[in-house]
């Protein structure tokens, strides 16, 4: 790590960079976003996977977040990036739980130093307005595992609806049960409307905000819904490493569904930070030793507290 501002400072100071500098009030990454309201109804096999109070059975309160991946709140909802859904869940008498997602099924990098690294030579040069891409490509020649998260991102065609998309945490969590026992997994969101992709001249005619205006009218007709699933680890499944894939033929347990009644104004404002949060679970669950998740409390810490405009604060 460099000298200087700490490693969350770097990710955020670098990622507002790449969107040509701060974006006053906004998200370093995800800054185009709509937020929605709705609730949670665990299964019962999610119970007994798990005794966190949002498995427990019955409605739990869910606030939801989609966006755009990237840094600019003027992107073109067109554009070939990942997609994120982040879903915090407020049990009654319970600890808040947060769950991101994104289109990308893995992250990019196994650590944030070289995730810092990626974000720096991606950064264009002042005089060719590009970056240098032969470092670039040499920097992903030693890191093939960069592969994976880059065809899923740049190599599919843009969606035709944020209901249309499956989201996934590329991090691994361990749910206890009643007696203690534990499973580690790792979240996906399925969309009951199934999922479906359009051509980019398509998705172009559509006009640059089409994915959330085309969430207003599906909302103002009705409500979204996703089911949560749980890819279940076996036994030499990489853990702690947010960039390798589990195999498909890993066990997925229904854990719940997901409905969102209604779009609602964005709750940060005036003082208010109301962050997604990753690490933030409550008794029942456990993360892994994954240092991007690590990392992400204290750059999402970062990043909050620089678009509200007040002094940064210890991390609870």
């Amino acid at each position: 790590m460099d000298d200087g501002p700490d490693l969350a400072e770097q990710l955020v100071e670098v990622a507002n960079t790449l969107s040509g500098g701060y974006q006053e009030g906004f998200r370093s990454f995800h800054a185009k976003g709509a937020w929605a309201s709705g609730t949670f109804t665990a299964t019962p096999e999610a119970k007994e996977l798990c005794r966190a109070p949002v498995f427990a059975g019955g409605s739990v309160s869910a606030l939801v977040r989609f966006s755009n991946g990237g840094g600019k709140p003027d992107s073109n909802d067109a554009a070939r990036e990942a997609r994120g859904m982040a879903v915090k869940l407020r049990p009654e008498g319970a600890e808040e739980y947060d769950i991101l997602a994104t289109t990308t099924p893995v992250f990019i990098l196994k650590t944030p130093e070289a995730f810092l690294e990626f974000l720096r030579l991606r950064v264009p040069d002042p005089e060719t307005g590009e970056p240098d891409m032969e470092a670039l490509g040499k920097f992903l020649g030693e890191h093939p595992e960069a592969q994976t998260a880059i065809g899923a991102t740049v190599g599919v065609e843009p969606p035709a609806s944020f209901a249309t998309l499956a989201y996934f945490s590329p991090h691994s969590f361990k749910l206890l049960d009643a007696d203690g026992n534990g499973v580690w997994v790792r979240y996906r969101w399925r969309p009951e409307a199934g999922e479906q992709r359009i051509p980019d001249d398509d998705a172009r005619a559509k006009g640059r905000n089409y994915l959330f205006e085309d969430l207003t009218e599906r909302l103002s007709n009705g409500s979204i819904r996703f089911d949560l699933l749980l890819q279940v680890a076996e036994e030499g499944d990489p853990i702690d490493d947010p960039s390798a894939v589990w195999p498909d033929d890993r066990r997925l347990v229904e854990a719940g569904t997901l409905t969102i009644d209604e779009e609602v104004a964005d709750p940060e404002h005036d003082g208010h930070i109301d962050v997604f949060d990753p690490t933030r679970v409550g008794d029942g669950i456990e993360l892994s030793g994954d240092p991007v998740l690590h990392a992400r409390r204290e750059a999402y810490s970062v990043s909050a507290y620089k678009r509200l405009g007040i002094p940064r604060g210890p991390t609870p």
